[in-house]
């Protein structure tokens, strides 16, 4: 846990002392949001002395349980109390909207009032307070209630998808052994691996829910170009017997990266099965992994398909986003690309995509090399799309 040391500039006893906590990743404190909140705690004019916390929920998950908390990032206000907890986006607009109550309570309480025993705008009554104050209390249940149903959805359609992903391989690695593409050692092995991932996720689903997913992040020493050659076979009945091109280009010099196997699997298989999916007959997909930097492998995957206009580019990674000219023609949850992009963030890395319609589309996700590490802190030095 950490203080931010900007927050706390006022001398003690000159203001009340207004006690935050926030739990966030550092992927979380790159958002638009939370940096907003951080530069607009920073204020002088906010009426109170500001004392700032900062708690990373993978090296204390305790906190999630301690508060309850539904969903990270989160905002919790332990002191002047009551407690409150703000959690989702954006978390900024609603401590703003709070932030003026809060000032008027202490003020009223610095005079030895009780809020509610005064009739602040000389029209309403001690029990019209009273009630402002219950709906003031509901309204904040209402919003935790809303994000409970909202993590739940997410999560129902997250399970739908990962469990969706080994099944798929495992059918068609029975297609291929039925037509004698694939010998019955190969078939066998397959069958066993995608099974293991299966019991791996129901463990999973067993353990935590959506909101602490980055803490089954298991990184290791991962050779990504054999993994992803195993991934080319268990695809092999989605290209076999068509007229497509398959280009890989995997050096041998490739450095191994800093990864969670299983993870890193889901997104190869998700990402090459939807190139062969929506690559035509005669068409062309390339597998592609460069050593782009000291501290980064970038896996390209390249179809000939129907492209991505430039404004879905960013909201296809969004959760259950399918494009339009598409959705009648294909099946699936609309799920695949955010968890992909989740994947991508918990090592790290980023993932992107460049398109122009009726030219393909290219998906680009880097990975951390392996150095040593033993935690992936590591989006220092990360190149730019």
């Amino acid at each position: 846990m950490s203080t931010d040391p900007s927050l706390t500039g006022a001398l003690p006893g000159e203001r009340q002392v207004l006690q935050l906590l926030l739990v966030a990743t550092s992927h979380h404190l790159a958002s638009p949001d939370l940096r907003t909140l951080l530069q607009f705690l920073r204020q002088e004019e906010l009426g109170f002395e500001v004392n700032l916390e900062i708690a990373d929920p993978r090296r204390q998950p305790e906190l999630l349980e301690l508060h309850r908390l539904l969903a990270t990032p989160a905002l919790v206000k332990l002191a002047p109390p009551p407690k409150q907890v703000f959690a989702g986006n954006p978390i900024t607009q609603r401590l703003q909207s709070w932030l003026p109550r809060w000032q008027h309570v202490e003020a009223v309480k610095g005079l030895g009032l009780q809020p509610n025993s005064l009739d602040f705008d000389g029209s309403r009554s001690q029990r019209e307070l009273q009630l402002e104050d219950q709906l003031l209390v509901l309204r904040q249940e209402n919003e935790t209630l809303i994000e409970r149903l909202g993590v739940q959805e997410r999560l129902l359609r997250m399970v739908a998808h990962e469990l969706r992903t080994p099944l798929t391989a495992a059918k068609l690695a029975m297609q291929s052994h039925a037509l004698g593409q694939i010998d019955e050692r190969r078939f066998q092995d397959v069958v066993r691996r995608r099974l293991n991932d299966i019991e791996e996720l129901s463990k999973d689903l067993l353990e935590v829910g959506t909101t602490r997913w980055e803490a089954l992040f298991n990184p290791k020493r991962l050779s990504l170009g054999k993994l992803a050659a195993e991934t080319i076979l268990e695809l092999e009945k989605l290209w076999v017997g068509r007229e497509l091109r398959l280009v890989t280009d995997i050096p041998a010099d490739l450095p191994d990266v800093f990864g969670d196997e299983r993870r890193m699997h889901q997104v190869l298989l998700n990402l090459l099965e939807n190139a062969f999916k929506y690559t035509p007959e005669q068409g062309k997909v390339s597998l592609t992994l460069l050593h782009r930097t000291d501290q980064w492998v970038q896996v390209s995957i390249c179809d000939s398909g129907p492209g991505i206009p430039a404004e879905e580019q960013q909201r296809i990674f969004q959760d259950r986003v399918r494009l339009p000219q598409t959705a009648d023609t294909t099946s699936g949850y609309g799920v695949g690309l955010s968890v992909c992009r989740r994947i991508a963030e918990v090592h790290g890395g980023r993932i992107w995509v460049a398109s122009q319609p009726g030219e393909g589309a290219c998906f680009h996700v880097t990975v951390p090399v392996w150095t040593g590490q033993r935690q992936a802190a590591l989006t220092k030095g990360h190149p730019d799309p």
